[in-house]
């Protein structure tokens, strides 16, 4: 198909029909009313409250021990690996990021 880059470019707006106001407010109050349906409640119920009892939780996460090439941080006390070692302070290891 041939274009014509000569003719008049027309907007995207004029090629879309045009809607009367009562049209375009009840495309507006259907798309909101779904939203109102939405319960709190149940939207609640998805969220752990700090200092909730989960004594009956198991954990699901295997812990390791520290492994040969792993250092522990003696500032932020974690365990990095030991491209992570920025040096020695005091005969202790310190991460990159402590030592920053």
């Amino acid at each position: 198909m041939a274009t014509d880059y000569d003719a008049p470019r027309r907007n995207e707006s004029e090629d879309l029909p045009e809607d009367s106001l009562e049209e375009l407010k009840a495309k507006r109050n259907d798309a909101q009313s779904g939203s109102v349906d939405t319960d709190e409640g149940e939207m609640a119920d998805n969220f752990e409250l700090p200092g909730a009892d989960l004594s009956g939780e198991e954990m699901t996460v295997k812990v390791l021990p520290k492994q040969a090439d792993e250092f522990t941080c003696s500032s932020c006390f974690l365990v990095h690996h030991r491209n992570r070692l920025a040096g020695e302070r005091n005969g202790k290891y310190v991460c990159r990021d402590c030592a920053a």
